[in-house]
């Protein structure tokens, strides 16, 4: 049964429910950096995080742990809906944010592992190769201003082999990407906020927030919470409080197979304009993806499978990837990610003394630390 906001006692009040100066909503990546750059810029704020789930909901601990800024074929997607001018801004961000995530929580906190990024091409692709090929050096020329580097992509055909991949006809490199440990990424990050003094509650599902005379009260599953300002940081699920936010949600589904003895894959490996994601994980492979096969059925807040997306990751598996290759899968799950038509993340007050920081549009990795500290940023302005 649920607690009514009568069922606490004076210290739970006082210690726990009532004394929060800003309540972050969501204890995923976003919030928790909100929530530690609060604290970093105000030691004496007293902050709290709520969060529905047992553990993050949403994608924060459900991503395949790409620390990456993007493929050429998903760039110039990018460019479709942006400006040139636009695209190298986004590029410059989770750039920015990769480095911000690995300054905050060391490298040897999440396993950052440098092994660089490949995009692969099919065989059946070979006029969308062809068209990413020749646009390399325009790419490498315009993001050298965000990496500092003009030799960013380049083709690695040499690596189909090496790789024991079939049915691919062309790889595009980018040594610049790597990967990290989701789950240590997440534990480390929580340990830094619980060291600042940050509160976090699990199992508390925000369903109304009011404006009260003079602080901001949040009806929730466990009773009633007061603050004087809050941080929505729950991403695809932010329009379930506030429906004008233009976020779609987008489930991802995802499999991790047994250890594969003498696993040749070695980086972080994209494939379809990145709708596919393959990479290596202690000699098992994690393989998710498939989004773009059914739009409409994965725009959903819904966890799960459907086997249209698991038939076809199998399929990729046996004949692409690990092909001739005996392999089990050990896991399946899925996280739920938040889009827009925008490439730009939505950061902006909605309502007086309420922010919102959500829609990574997929990045969430590479953009969250940053996305987290500029609606800090914000808040602590007004």
């Amino acid at each position: 049964m649920a607690l009514t906001s009568n069922t606490f006692s004076y210290w739970e009040r006082t210690a726990f429910i009532d004394n929060a100066d800003v309540v972050v909503i969501g204890s995923g990546l976003v919030g928790l950096s909100a929530a530690l750059h609060l604290k970093k810029q105000q030691p004496n704020l007293k902050v709290t995080v709520l969060e529905r789930g047992f553990l993050p909901t949403g994608a924060s601990t459900k991503n395949a742990g790409f620390a990456c800024f993007g493929t050429v074929s998903e760039q110039l997607a990018a460019l479709e809906k942006s400006s040139e001018e636009e695209v190298l801004r986004m590029v410059d961000y989770k750039w920015r944010g990769l480095q911000r995530l690995r300054q905050n929580l060391g490298d040897a906190n999440i396993d950052y592992q440098q092994h660089g990024g490949y995009e692969l091409f099919r065989a059946d692709e070979k006029d969308r190769a062809e068209n990413c090929i020749e646009q390399i050096d325009r790419f490498n020329k315009l993001f050298s201003q965000a990496i500092g580097s003009s030799n960013i992509y380049s083709v690695a055909d040499e690596k189909i082999t090496d790789f024991g991949f079939d049915k691919v006809s062309h790889i595009i490199y980018n040594s610049f990407e790597g990967q990290i440990d989701t789950g240590k990424m997440m534990r480390t990050l929580l340990n830094k906020v619980y060291e600042q003094g940050v509160l976090v509650l699990n199992n508390c599902d925000i369903q109304k927030i009011e404006h009260q005379q003079n602080h901001i009260e949040l009806i929730t599953s466990q009773g009633n919470f007061k603050t004087g300002k809050v941080i929505l940081a729950t991403n695809a699920f932010a329009n379930q409080l506030y429906p004008d936010l233009k976020v779609i949600p987008g489930r991802g589904q995802v499999l991790v197979t047994k250890p594969i003895n003498n696993l040749k894959l070695k980086g972080t490996y994209h494939f379809d304009e990145g709708y596919y994601y393959v990479r290596n994980i202690n000699n098992r492979v994690l393989f998710g993806g498939g989004r773009n096969l059914d739009y409409a059925a994965e725009e959903t807040w819904d966890f799960g499978q459907t086997d249209v997306v698991k038939k076809r990751l199998t399929t990729y598996l046996q004949e692409m990837i690990l092909p001739n290759q005996n392999f089990e899968i050990d896991y399946w799950w899925s996280g739920i990610m938040g889009f827009g038509e925008d490439i730009t993340p939505i950061v902006k007050e909605v309502e007086p003394n309420i922010f919102c920081a959500v829609r990574c549009n997929g990045m969430g990795v590479a953009m969250g630390s940053l996305v987290g500290e500029e609606v800090a940023e914000l808040l602590l302005d007004h």
